[in-house]
């Protein structure tokens, strides 16, 4: 089971930043869905900035949402949350003095 989304962003361009449950912070592209059935009203920028969390996933004020196994799985980790992890998993370098 993929992580759930616990805050949304909506950018210029249409695309969304999320942060899941599992802390991971990742960029989600709107723009190859802009042609297709409700969510062609969010071509409209007022439409689109609706964007806010409902139960574990995104929703607008149209009533448009997404699965939330989509917007992990669609989604790329971004450079903050690609950071946090590899700082993390990096080991502490030793310094010895001369």
């Amino acid at each position: 089971m993929n992580p759930r989304v616990v805050a949304v962003k909506a950018n210029k361009h249409y695309t969304l930043d999320l942060t899941f449950s599992n802390g991971e912070e990742r960029l989600f592209d709107m723009k190859p869905y802009l042609t297709k059935g409700i969510f062609k009203e969010l071509r409209d920028v007022a439409m689109f900035n609706t964007a806010h969390i409902s139960f574990d996933t995104v929703e607008w004020d149209n009533e448009a949402d997404f699965d939330p196994e989509v917007l992990y799985t669609q989604s790329k980790k971004t450079y903050s949350s690609q950071r946090k992890t590899s700082i993390a998993a990096e080991p502490r370098a030793k310094y010895k003095k001369k």
